[in-house]
Parts: structure tokens; sequence; C-alpha cells
């Protein structure tokens, strides 16, 4: 049988207790919330003053790019340093981030100690690309991480009520799906001229998603246009050159023509192609060899073919003036412009789509709109009904492939989309 302790035993006893507990509670004191606390071993040296420490509550806060920001700005609006916000900006730079591709509305994430010291920058300049620079010691770690989109191909199906782009907006679609499907069938039919309330269009397209969140477009695979009972169809196909989707119809034949259809992307004729028409400022009976559109002053003006400038000011009644010169003899004039969009001069070469210009009421004009001539070996011709030089058809080596992917896409389009 063990009898009691002497006195003295009993208090080295106790005082041997105190300090292991000391100890061990010193020992956790420095350890990251979470983790398990190791027995009776010192506690190790406290980080540096500089690094993130995670026993103490991380504050975020966000700043939002304003136009002509550069990152040192917006980041010295967010309350980083200009020392800090320098350092940061070359870092990135370094590590792969176009900073003057800054876009108002971008915006930036920046984390604090609670002692406003900063510790964490966020910068996204796309839904898939992230960089971060996490405060390390006395500089910065960049890491970059990137989301792989998801691809989803979806029907969109709709009818023309007012225009086409309300349309598409009734739908919940973007704006820019109308201009992708207008450049398809541009070369053979006047959206400007020829829209009318009935129309129906229907299409498969790639929808781009970041978790379940819808980001931006992809490709268009294939569509058709139903407008006064002309069906347009137009199938995607990566030509033998890779480069730019090319669209067809289903005999293969190019839908992109030597010419647009118009040199403005949506607007209204005011006045057709005739030889005899009432003249609102000098009167009388004379000839009208143009199209004129209404639009506003501003609108931009493209140059409808590929071609060379042959003129580029001021001309008389025409106002400001740009005329181009194309391949077979013909040759087009954009008349009464506002101004004439920069590097746009004699002798330049231009390319179709390329903008030329924007829409005025320069020279003999009652208000803001283009008058729009083509002449063909020195004659003015109409516009709207001259047949155009057509584009390269897809080749033989590869019809037998594409004519599949068509009828394909076509039943695969009316399956999903039934008018």
């Amino acid at each position: 049988m063990i009898g009691p302790m002497p006195k003295r035993s009993v208090v080295a006893a106790a005082l041997l207790a105190a300090s292991l507990s000391s100890l061990a509670a010193a020992a956790r004191l420095y350890l990251w919330p979470g983790a398990p606390a190791p027995l009776l071993l010192p506690a190790p040296a406290a980080p540096p003053a500089t690094e993130p420490n995670l026993a103490y509550p991380v504050t975020t806060r966000s700043v939002e790019v304003r136009p002509g920001d550069t990152l040192v700005q917006a980041l010295g609006r967010a309350g980083v340093g200009a020392r800090a916000a320098a350092e940061l900006s070359t870092l990135f730079t370094r590590n792969g981030v176009e900073l003057k591709k800054l876009r108002p509305g971008d915006a930036l994430e920046v984390s604090w100690t609670h002692r406003g010291e900063p510790i964490e920058v966020r910068y996204a300049p796309s839904a898939w690309v992230r960089f971060s620079a996490v405060r390390w010691g006395r500089s910065w770690a960049i890491t970059r991480a990137e989301t792989r989109p998801d691809v989803r191909v979806e029907a969109v199906r709709g009818e023309v009520r007012r225009s086409l782009f309300e349309a598409i907006d009734a739908l919940g679609e973007s704006p820019q799906l109308v201009v992708a499907m207008v450049e398809i069938f541009e070369s053979d039919f006047d959206f400007t001229a020829d829209t009318r309330v009935g129309d129906r269009f229907r299409l498969l397209v790639e929808k781009r998603y970041a978790g379940e969140g819808f980001v931006n477009y992809g490709r268009i695979l294939v569509a058709q246009y139903v407008s006064a009972g002309r069906v347009l169809s137009g199938v995607g196909w990566v030509p033998e050159r890779p480069g730019r989707d090319a669209f067809y119809d289903l005999d293969g034949r190019s839908l992109k023509k030597s010419f647009l259809k118009s040199p403005l992307e949506f607007t209204r004729i005011t006045s057709g192609f005739t030889y005899a028409r009432p003249h609102p400022i000098l009167g009388g009976v004379r000839p009208h060899l143009a199209i004129d559109y209404a639009a506003p002053v501003g609108t931009p003006v493209r140059a409808v073919a590929d071609g060379v400038v042959t003129a580029a000011g001021w001309d008389g009644g025409n106002g400001v003036s740009v005329t181009i010169r194309h391949r077979s003899g013909y040759a087009t004039m954009y008349n009464h412009l506002s101004k004439i969009d920069a590097g746009v001069r004699r002798g330049v070469r231009v390319r179709q789509r390329q903008v030329i210009g924007y829409v005025g009421a320069t020279g003999l004009a009652t208000g803001p709109h283009l008058d729009y001539r083509v002449s063909k070996h020195g004659q003015f011709v109409n516009p709207l009904s001259e047949r155009f030089i057509p584009g390269e058809p897809i080749g033989a080596a590869q019809r037998g492939r594409f004519l599949e992917r068509a009828h394909t896409m076509i039943r695969q389009l009316e399956a999903q989309a039934p008018f």
C-alpha cells in the first residue's frame, strides 16, 4: 500500500504540472486554426509580419476599373500604396497579364489583414482566366488559374414581329447573335431592305458557360432564315486552308460573295435606284443612280468589297465622299459622309467590311443619310439587282464530307427547332 507523498513532493509535482500546461498552451497559440496540437513541443517562431496570419479575420474589397485607368491607379483607389501597386503591376506583366487590355468595368479584389496590410490581389481578365498575387515574405507570389469552358450546342428559334433585334431579345439572347447571323447571309440578303414581319429564323449555336453562368457564344454550326417563302441555309465549315470558319449553302456554294448587299448593317432605304426622281433640293426630275440609306450621323459605313481607294475627300454636291476601285471593273461610292475613317486615303487598300467613314449630311443633302453607288466599267448599276461574283465553292476533295455534314446538321436543326 502506497502512503501519502511528502509535502515537498506534492508542491514539486504541482509546479511541474503547471509548467507543462503553460508550455502546451503556448504551443497551441501559434498553430493554424484546425491543426492538431503536438504534445509538449516548443512553439514555432512567429511568421513574418508581412505574411498572412489566418488566426485573424481577413477583409476583401473590390474596386472597379475606370476608363483610362492603369493597374497602379486602380489599386491606388483601393488603398494599396504606390510602391506595392507598382511592384504588383510589374509582377503581373511578367506573368502574362496584358495590363494594356484593362477594360472599364473590370474588377480587382484586394484582401487585407486586420492591420490594414494588403495580402492578396485578384484579377480576372476573362471568365476563363484568373490571376492572384499573394503576399509572401517581402514580395508577392503570382498564380494563374484557368477554367475550361463548358460548351453546349443549343437551338435558337424565333420570328420577326417588329425587328430582328427585337426578336432575338425576346428570346433572351444577345445582340451579338443578330450580328453573327446577319454576317452569314448578308451577301445574299439585305437585312436593311428586305426584312419583313413574319420572317423566321433558327440556328444551332455553341454557348460557352463557366459553371452554370452563360459567358458568350462560340460558333454557329448551322442557320436558316426564311423570308417571303425563300429559305436561306448556311452550314459552317472549316476550309482546306484553316482559318476563320466559312459558311456554305446546302450545295457547297460559298455564302460569302465578293460584294456585300449593303454598306450599312441596320438601317432603311429612303430612295432607290431610278432614272426619274424629283430632286428634293435642285428641283425637277433627275436620275438617282444610287441607293439612299437613312441612318443617324456617325453610323459606321463599310466597304462592300476588297479594293483600293481612288478618291477620299470633298466632292462638290456629294459632300465628303470615298470612292473604291474593285476587281472585274467595279467601283463603289459612299457620299454625304460626316467624316472619313483614319487611314483611309487615296491609294490605300481596304478590306471587305472595313469601316471607311461615317454617315453625315454633307453636300446637297436634306438630312443624315448615305448615298451609295456602284458602277461597272464606268456605268452606274443598281446595287440591289446586280449579280456579283460568287465566292469560292467547297473543293472537290472535301465536297463529299461537306454534303454529309450539311444534311446531318439540317436534320438536327429541324428536330431541335421545328418551324
